[in-house]
């Protein structure tokens, strides 16, 4: 992985009662959040998160922090802290733990119910400390205050952690909306408490820096959500994240209010939403929620189908709706809403599914004509607010892509911070707090670790470039039998093409060169089947690019007779 310090080494050894700082993930991309805080001989983890690939990572199914650097000091981790029950932040627990099941989960009641059910999938029973807002616990040498954040998510947290080195405040994912759906906003009280009792150094979310002004409450959405239910006369699908247990309420409101009954599609979100309802987060007004088997005895303009794949996963309900390859089809005068912004990086695959439902005869209403959505992050006013009641001593941008990251550290610097106070760190960027002084020390190697069906980390970046340049470029094999002791051909050669427009018939004219080009090794004295395979490579490689304007994958097979 790259970082803004390209010229760093590895960091020295810690100082005597420094505390230091290494983002594993979620500094530099949108995804996979995980941050080893160290003192005393401790670890402590906040966040395990997933990132979710891009178009460039063919068959990749989840992207995981690089657990290398805490690898061989898995018994020196005494919790990892979850700040909120979304993937990006708690779909890696399950890897880490598989390397040392009994780390302690610390997190609020939904936050700890998610990956407890997600756990289980796993077929792994955690230890696990429940806390709420404004609870204290000792976490060996880390002393933890939770501090209510309000998110796209109930039961958020902050965390700030105090150790000798002094106080570092993570404000994980959050916004502050005045309004929300559950009551329950940021406490800038507790914030500015913190504040006035000192902030060493502030970890906080980046990603939504670039935007002007105030993120928008939920409560927003629900008109638009009703003039849209208002306005369907046939089925209704919306798309959400199985989590945002925000939106499935407002979406069982409307559907309540509408006459409609809703159905849950989709494994996580079946089994999240079964969780939010158990715990007395999710509000399900009665009669409302029907099986999926039921729907098809419902009429048309009395059906909510509420899905997962708003984001264009390949397997996700949506995306599989989109396709014709689901049990759900999509029928001409459908409505579809996609209740949830893009994430970056997803914006293909996104509007892949739109024309897919569109060309089906769905109506979509997306992000891009309707709020249907609004964000859970903190806009630059926002973030303006917190700088100023905490005041912090150091800051340090999380949870974003570089430009994220960027506008944060300008919006902390017009704040007053100074300069050289503001860490621009990125994954696997080594920060210590040492008298009061955050700074670069080195870096860590941080590379994309790759979830590929049963595979963990056995993919590399070379197979992904590999994969690429079969679904681009395509494939040639060439086979070809040699004498073993003349090294002449004895049968062959015989090319086998996949990927090309061009018919087998189009490579007849490289075979005499080929046959040239192993007699001129065999004349040479070169009978080795391995230097005579890279022969063939050569001289296909030369030809088809020449000829063809192609770079395809070329796979000889020389065998000795």
């Amino acid at each position: 992985m790259t970082h803004p310090h390209p010229e760093l080494g590895l960091p020295p050894s810690l100082a005597p009662g420094a505390l230091r700082v290494v983002a594993l993930g979620g500094l530099g991309e949108v995804g996979r959040n995980m941050a080893v805080l160290e003192y005393d001989g401790k670890l402590l983890v906040i966040d395990c998160g997933v990132l979710f690939p891009e178009d460039h990572q063919p068959g990749v199914d989840l992207i995981l922090p690089d657990f290398s650097h805490i690898a061989d000091r898995l018994d020196d981790v005494v919790a990892v802290v979850l700040t909120h029950g979304h993937e990006d932040h708690i779909g890696a627990v399950p890897y880490l733990l598989r390397l040392r099941p009994d780390i302690p989960l610390v997190g609020s009641q939904l936050t700890l119910a998610f990956i407890e059910a997600k756990l289980k999938e796993h077929r792994i029973t955690p230890y696990t400390l429940g806390v709420r807002e404004g609870q204290v616990e000792q976490l060996g040498p880390f002393r933890c205050e939770f501090v209510a954040v309000n998110h796209s998510i109930p039961d958020a947290l902050a965390v700030a952690v105090t150790t000798g080195a002094g106080t570092v405040l993570h404000t994980g994912d959050f916004k502050m909306d005045q309004l929300p759906l559950d009551g329950r906003i940021t406490d800038l009280r507790a914030f500015a408490r913190l504040g006035e009792q000192g902030v060493d150094l502030l970890m906080i979310d980046s990603t939504n820096a670039e935007v002007p002004g105030f993120t928008v409450s939920e409560r927003e959405i629900s008109p638009v959500l009703d003039r849209v239910f208002a306005g369907a006369d046939r089925r209704l699908i919306v798309a959400s994240f199985a989590s945002h247990v925000h939106r499935v309420q407002q979406v069982l409101n409307a559907a309540h209010d509408h006459g409609r009954r809703v159905a849950l599609v989709g494994r996580s979100m079946v089994r999240n939403m079964g969780v939010a309802r158990d715990l007395g987060y999710l509000d399900v007004p009665d009669g409302v929620l029907v099986d999926l088997k039921a729907v098809g005895d419902l009429p048309d303009d009395q059906v909510v189908l509420m899905c997962t794949g708003s984001q264009g996963e390949p397997m996700a309900a949506l995306s599989r709706m989109a396709n014709n390859d689901h049990q759900v089809r999509i029928n001409e005068g459908d409505t579809v809403v996609l209740a949830s912004s893009l994430i970056p990086g997803n914006e293909n695959a996104v509007f892949r599914v739109i024309n897919g439902l569109t060309r089906l005869g769905a109506h979509v209403v997306h992000q891009g004509n309707a709020r249907v959505h609004v964000s859970g992050h903190a806009s630059a006013g926002e973030l303006l607010y917190c700088y100023n009641v905490i005041r912090p001593r150091n800051v340090m941008p999380v949870h974003g892509e570089t430009r994220h990251l960027v506008a944060n550290r300008d919006i902390a610097m017009l704040t007053g911070i100074p300069r050289e106070r503001v860490v621009h760190a990125e994954d696997g960027v080594v920060v210590d707090l040492k008298d009061g002084l955050a700074e670069v020390v080195g870096a860590v190697p941080c590379g994309y670790v790759y979830v590929d069906g049963s595979s963990v980390g056995e993919i590399t970046d070379a197979d992904l470039k590999d994969r690429r340049i079969l679904g681009e470029e395509g494939f040639i094999s060439i086979i070809v039998v040699v004498d073993s002791e003349t090294g002449k051909v004895v049968a062959g050669p015989e090319i086998h093409a996949r990927g090309f427009a061009e018919g087998d018939a189009v490579f007849e004219g490289i075979l005499p060169q080929i046959e040239a080009a192993l007699a001129e090794s065999a004349g040479q004295g070169s009978a080795d089947t391995y230097q005579l395979q890279q022969v063939v490579r050569r001289v296909v490689g030369r030809w088809v690019g020449g000829k063809l304007r192609r770079r395809p994958m070329i796979i000889p097979v020389v065998v000795s007779a």
